[in-house]
C-alpha cells in the first residue's frame, strides 16, 4: 500500500475527531475517502471541512448493524469501484469502578469497539482480497490496550482485543498483500466523551452515571491532547511504513517498557523446556509479524536519527 494515489479508504467514525483527522490525511495523500458515521450533523460538518468534492462520500452507519455495513460497503464500491483501505475507528468509552458496570455498559462498549471492528473486517476483508490489488486494515485501539490501568476495565479490554486482532491477522494476510495495523493513540482532541449521545435506548442502563458526572466536572484538558490533524498524519505515516503498531505519545514509554519487562520476568525459565513440544507447536511460540516489527522500527528510528 505504498502508492495511495487514486485508491479508496473507508473510515468508520470518520466524521469527527480521530476519524476525521485520518480522513483528512488520506484525502491529502490522494485517496478517495468514504466517511461513515452515526451522526448526521457530524457527517454534514465533516463533508464541508474536507471539501473533497467527488472524492469524498459521506454515509450514515451504525457499525453494530451488519446489514447496514454491507449496504454502505456496496454504496462505496458503486461510487469508487474498489475499497483498498479500511480504518475501523468508531469507538465509545465509559470509565469507572468495575463493580458499578452493568451488563448494558459492557454490551454497549464491546458492541461498538469490538463488535463494530469485527463487522468491518467481515464485511470488507473479502472485498479487499477479491480485487487482488492489495490493501490495508487499520484498527483504532488505544494506549489503554498496551498500558491498561484501573477504572478502565471495559474500555481497555475491548481495545486489547482489537490490538490482538491485528497482531493475529498480520502474519495471515501480509503474504496476500493485505497489511494490518493497530493504531494505539494516547489522548486526542475528539468527541469520544460525547459518545453517550448515540447510546441505544435498550442499553441505557448504566452504573456510571455518577462517575460520568464527576468526570465531566473534572476540568477541560483538551489543550494537553494531540490534535486530530497530528494523529491523522501519524496514521498516514504508519500506513506508508507498513507499521504493525502505530503509536503516538512518547509519555507512555515507561509503561510499555514495564509491561514488557513484567511479562518477560514472569516466564518460568527455571523449568526445563520440552524440545518435542517446542518443535511440534513452533507456530505458537512467536509471531513473525512482531519479530519483523522490531526490525522495522529499528530502521525507522535510524532513518529519523533517533
Amino acid at each position: 500500500m505504498q502508492n495511495l494515489e487514486g485508491k479508496t479508504a473507508f473510515v468508520t467514525g470518520g466524521a469527527s475527531g480521530i476519524g476525521l483527522g485520518i480522513a483528512k490525511a488520506l484525502l491529502g495523500a490522494g485517496m478517495n475517502v468514504v466517511i461513515a458515521d452515526i451522526r448526521d450533523d457530524h457527517l454534514a460538518a465533516a463533508t464541508a471541512e474536507l471539501a473533497g468534492g467527488d472524492r469524498v462520500l459521506a454515509v450514515k452507519l451504525d457499525v453494530t448493524n451488519r446489514v447496514q455495513f454491507a449496504e454502505v460497503a456496496d454504496a462505496a464500491e458503486a461510487r469508487f469501484g474498489k475499497i483498498h483501505l479500511l480504518v475501523n475507528n468508531a469507538g465509545v468509552a465509559v470509565v469507572g469502578p468495575t463493580e458499578l458496570a452493568t451488563y448494558a455498559d459492557w454490551d454497549w462498549v464491546m458492541g461498538v469497539n469490538v463488535g463494530g471492528t469485527i463487522n468491518g473486517i467481515v464485511t470488507m476483508l473479502p472485498r479487499i482480497l477479491a480485487h487482488g490489488e492489495g490493501g490495508h486494515i487499520v484498527c483504532t485501539a488505544s494506549m489503554s490496550a498496551l498500558v491498561p490501568v484501573g477504572m478502565t476495565t471495559i474500555y481497555s479490554s475491548g481495545k486489547a482485543a482489537v490490538t490482538s486482532m491485528m497482531e493475529c491477522m498480520r502474519p495471515e494476510l501480509e503474504g496476500r498483500g493485505v497489511i494490518c495495523s493497530a493504531f494505539c493513540p494516547g489522548a486526542v482532541q475528539s468527541n469520544i466523551a460525547d459518545a453517550a449521545k448515540t447510546r441505544p435506548a435498550d442499553l441505557a442502563d448504566t452504573g456510571y452515571a455518577e462517575a460520568d458526572k464527576r468526570r465531566a466536572s473534572g476540568g477541560n484538558f483538551m489543550h494537553l491532547y494531540q490534535t486530530k490533524e497530528q494523529v491523522g498524519q501519524r496514521v498516514l505515516e504508519g500506513i506508508l511504513n507498513d507499521e504493525l503498531y502505530i503509536l503516538t505519545h512518547s509519555e507512555f514509554l515507561d509503561g510499555v517498557r514495564e509491561r514488557g519487562e513484567a511479562t518477560t520476568a514472569a516466564v518460568q525459565t527455571h523449568l526445563p523446556e520440552n524440545p518435542e513440544y517446542k518443535q511440534t507447536f513452533a507456530m505458537l511460540f512467536r509471531n513473525p509479524a512482531i519479530t519483523d516489527e522490531i526490525a522495522r522500527q529499528a530502521k525507522l528510528k535510524e532513518a529519523r536519527g533517533a
